[in-house]
C-alpha cells in the first residue's frame, strides 16, 4: 500500500509518464523505466545531469534541534492560519528540510497525505520520519518536477527555492500554496554579531513578482517576535542555514535573543 501511495503523486523524470509499482517492488512506468525505492519510503528521481547536493545532515541536525524547541511555533501558527479548509488534502513541501512545518501541518488535517521533496536525501530520510502520512522524493526543485499534473492540493515552501511553472503544473485548480520568506530583520542582532548571509530588502514583493503569470496573491500573515536565545541557540541559528556553507570567522559574543520577522504569504493559480 505504501509502495501504491507513494506512485501516485509521481511520474517518470524521463518520459513523463505516470509511475505505478512494479512486482519486483520497484516503481516504473508504461515505457520501461524502473526506480528503487528506499526501505524509508523515499525515492530518488534526480536525472543524470543533475548534481544532488542541498543541505548537509550537519545542518539538518542543527535545525531539528532548534525547531524542536518550539522556537518557530508561531510560524507555523500563521501557515496553519492561512490554510484552508480542505478533507484528505495531498501536500506537497518543496524544500523540505527536516519535514517540521509539513508534519505540523498534516497533523492539523484528516486523512491528508504529506510528500517532501528535497534535494537532499538526508533531508528527505528526516522528514520522512517526521509523520507517517509523509512519502519522500529526493529531486531537484529548479528541474522538471517528477510529480504528475495535478496532484497537491497545497505546496509548502518554507525558506526554499521556488519553480512557478512547475508548481503550478502540480497544483489543483483550486489548490493553495503558502510561501514563507524572511524579512531584513529577520535574525538582524545575530547578523550583525556573526558574519551570517544578510537577507535583501522588499523579498516578499520580488516573490510574488516571480511568481506573477502563474499565481496571484490572496493571503498574507506577518509574524514578528523575540525569541530568547538559550545556550548553543545562536549557533543552530547560524548553522542551521545556508551561511552554513560558508567559511566561519571568529564572532562576537552571540546576542541573548533576536529579532523573528517573516512574511507567510497564500497564493492561488491564476
Amino acid at each position: 500500500m505504501a509502495l501504491e501511495l507513494l506512485a501516485q503523486w509521481l511520474r517518470c523524470p524521463n518520459c513523463f509518464e505516470p509511475l505505478s509499482p512494479t512486482a519486483d517492488l520497484t516503481i516504473g512506468c508504461a515505457t520501461g523505466h524502473r526506480f528503487d525505492v528506499n526501505k524509508r519510503g523515499y525515492v530518488t528521481l534526480v536525472t543524470t545531469r543533475n548534481a544532488t547536493s542541498g543541505d548537509t545532515l550537519a545542518m539538518l541536525n542543527d535545525r531539528a534541534a532548534l525547531l524542536g524547541s518550539g522556537a518557530y511555533a508561531p510560524i507555523v501558527d500563521a501557515l496553519i492560519g492561512l490554510l484552508p479548509e480542505m478533507e484528505a488534502p495531498r501536500v506537497l513541501d518543496a524544500g523540505c528540510g527536516t519535514g517540521y512545518y509539513l508534519a505540523r501541518i498534516l497533523e492539523k488535517r484528516a486523512r491528508s497525505q504529506g510528500l517532501a521533496l528535497d534535494r537532499s536525501p538526508a533531508a528527505v530520510r528526516m522528514a520522512t520520519r517526521a509523520g507517517s502520512s509523509i512519502h519522500g522524493l529526493v529531486a531537484d526543485t529548479w528541474e522538471p518536477l517528477p510529480i504528475r499534473d495535478g496532484v497537491c492540493d497545497v505546496i509548502l515552501n518554507v525558506f526554499a527555492p521556488r519553480n512557478a511553472s512547475e508548481f503550478s503544473r502540480v497544483l489543483t485548480d483550486s489548490g493553495t500554496m503558502l510561501v514563507v520568506v524572511p524579512r531584513p530583520e529577520h535574525l538582524r542582532e545575530l547578523r550583525v554579531a556573526t558574519d551570517m548571509l544578510s537577507i535583501p530588502a522588499g523579498k516578499p514583493a520580488h516573490v510574488a513578482e516571480q511568481l506573477a503569470g502563474y499565481f496571484t496573491q490572496s493571503g498574507h500573515a506577518s509574524v514578528t517576535f523575540t525569541l530568547p536565545l538559550v545556550a548553543g541557540q545562536a549557533e543552530l541559528l547560524r548553522e542551521m542555514g545556508p551561511s552554513a556553507h560558508h567559511e566561519k570567522h571568529e564572532d562576537a559574543s552571540p546576542p541573548r535573543a533576536v529579532s523573528v520577522a517573516v512574511d507567510v504569504l497564500r497564493f492561488t493559480r491564476l
